[in-house]
């Protein structure tokens, strides 16, 4: 049995995915960043292959994506993360029907993917120049609401008034409108509620960039957040595809690519072994003075 794994490397997170010869995902795993990247990423490598009973050795092809992709030394080959998110998108979307349009949110950035039919990408946007809109503006929300991030959802739900207005665009003025509100006496529900409206709007308009098509797919770790995919869900009127395990679909892509990289490895080797047969075989036939 062959193995593939495929390894994201973002900004604030390293999401790992390993794969058998059937696209079945047998193990992944999810750490932190932190500042040494390939360490940090190498380890929770090869943690999730003894968790799972593999080692080293049982992975055929290893593709790595992300930011940090050239950072890790090991990879067979690196890929970007548009490519790698659009094939895991369709290839966990195909119970759901053929994805056209993919919404990430990241812990820095956040992208709008339009892939035709066959998936492939035909264009794409991304806010990567503020962190409002993003896992990291969640994160920095939870902590000033004294809350855990994991709770943005309930609290969303259990707003009973009209949402707070959060109108920043900067994270930095956004953190201190939040503090502002909180000062104003409004609740922390409130607030939260208003904090998934604003994200809502701001990644809308940057997807309406690349075109809005049927089915839109929503992943990266704020896709966990029930809260936001509801102000999401709301604003565009339709719903939306959630993965599973949201955080991985880009490091489930990579592992794909990988697949279909040793599948064609493989192949050109076996249509050349008889080539190189036959020359060889004429070679000793002939004869020479």
């Amino acid at each position: 049995m062959n193995y593939f794994a495929g390894i994201d490397i973002g900004s604030t997170a390293i999401k790992i995915v390993v794969i058998d010869q059937d696209r079945q995902i047998i193990g992944n795993k999810v750490v932190g960043t932190g500042a040494l990247v390939f360490k940090n990423a190498q380890n929770a490598f090869l943690a999730l292959l003894g968790e799972i009973g593999l080692t080293r050795q049982h992975v055929s092809y290893l593709t790595t994506t992300g930011y940090g992709r050239k950072l890790f030394q090991d990879a067979d080959e690196t890929i970007s993360e548009i490519t790698a998110n659009a094939i895991g998108a369709r290839e966990v979307g195909k119970p759901f029907g053929t994805i056209r349009t993919i919404i990430n949110i990241g812990g820095q950035d956040s992208k709008g993917i339009s892939l035709d039919e066959q998936g492939n990408v035909t264009n794409f946007a991304m806010n990567d120049r503020c962190a409002a809109g993003t896992g990291r503006f969640l994160d920095m929300a939870a902590r000033n609401l004294e809350i855990d991030v994991t709770d943005l959802g309930p609290f969303h739900f259990n707003a009973v008034s009209t949402p707070a207005a959060v109108n920043a665009t900067c994270a930095v003025f956004a953190e201190s409108e939040i503090i502002g509100l909180l000062g104003m006496g409004h609740g922390r529900e409130e607030i939260v509620k208003g904090i998934h409206f604003s994200i809502a709007k701001r990644t809308i308009k940057l997807v309406k960039r690349v075109g809005i098509e049927e089915l839109l797919y929503f992943d990266g770790g704020p896709a966990l957040n029930q809260g936001l995919v509801a102000a999401l869900e709301d604003e565009l009127g339709r719903r939306l595809v959630i993965p599973p395990i949201p955080q991985v679909t880009t490091a489930f892509g990579a592992a794909i690519i990988g697949l279909e990289s040793f599948q064609f490895e493989k192949q050109e080797r076996q249509e050349i072994a008889p080539q190189v047969v036959a020359v060889s075989g004429g070679c000793q036939s002939c004869t020479c003075d």
